[in-house]
């Protein structure tokens, strides 16, 4: 696993950007120039065409999460190919955004803060990072970053805290408030609301764990099902192809056990099927 202050480093910048380069210094000059009605045929193709559409949209994410697994495991993963974009997407891109200087900028105050109150440190972080607008299309990192920082300083020592779960409870007027300090006002609000709802997912799993354990009485020492259970409460869903890979089951066998533990179904396709705690 990485160390808690991991992705704040100089290589957990490039590898969660997927960059390959060098970041600029901290004191390079910043953006500023300152320091830092179908027949039932269509509508089986239509199915069939939305099953196909899930199946690899699914699979985009298992492989972005496998790729997010190798990092922070320690695996040596290579940067993503894409690179800058080339000026036929001057449309979607602003070729002249230099998110590599805007990176360097967001770090200073990183630097700058590194004696502040925690959560207070948390929420400028997450201001800077909106008002230097770091990264053209993942802005979503910026808080992914900030919990990474609430982890190290040890108030979410074992997980992440889910920050965007919290603003979202914020309204958008609070958020974008003229006035700096409701901002943060608003921003600390958020991250109440996270930590709130946090404890709120704890005791749904816990609950579900419970009720799960419930069905593992009087099983066999040899019984798959309490390994399920352990797969299911680490995961917002499950495959049938993941459970198959983590058991070591078949495909029958991975329905049997989804059977017998009474998961949610919550995919509603036939062709792709995943499963979660209810």
């Amino acid at each position: 696993m990485r160390i808690p202050d991991w992705a704040l480093s100089r290589d957990g910048f490039l590898a969660l950007t997927g960059r390959g380069g060098a970041l600029p210094a901290a004191g390079q000059k910043s953006r500023d120039g300152e320091g830092v009605g179908a027949s039932s045929f269509e509508a089986d193709d239509r199915e069939d065409a939305e099953a196909d559409r899930l199946v690899e949209e699914f699979a985009e994410i298992d492989a972005v999460l496998a790729r997010s697994s190798r990092i922070l495991n320690g695996a040596d993963v290579p940067a993503r190919k894409e690179g800058r974009p080339e000026p036929q997407y001057g449309l979607i891109y602003d070729l002249d955004w230099n998110e590599e200087e805007r990176l360097a900028e967001w770090q200073a105050v990183l630097a700058d803060t590194r004696e502040w109150p925690s959560v207070l440190r948390a929420a400028i972080l997450l201001e800077a990072w909106s008002d230097i607008e770091v990264l053209q299309h993942a802005a979503w990192l910026g808080p992914l970053f900030v919990a990474a920082l609430l982890r190290h300083e040890g108030l979410a020592a074992n997980h992440l805290a889910c920050l965007h779960l919290g603003s979202k409870n914020i309204p958008r007027e609070r958020r974008r408030a003229p006035d700096r300090s409701d901002r943060l006002l608003a921003l600390l609000d958020g991250i109440h609301d996270a930590a709130v709802a946090g404890l709120k997912e704890h005791d749904r799993l816990v609950l579900a764990k419970s009720q799960m354990e419930r069905r593992l009485k009087q099983r066999r020492a040899s019984s798959k099902l309490p390994d399920l259970v352990e797969l299911v409460l680490s995961r917002p869903l499950v495959s049938t192809g993941m459970i198959q890979e983590r058991l070591k089951v078949t495909k029958q066998g991975a329905l049997n056990l989804v059977g017998e533990l009474g998961l949610r179904e919550m995919t509603g396709t036939g062709r792709f099927r995943a499963w979660g705690v209810i």
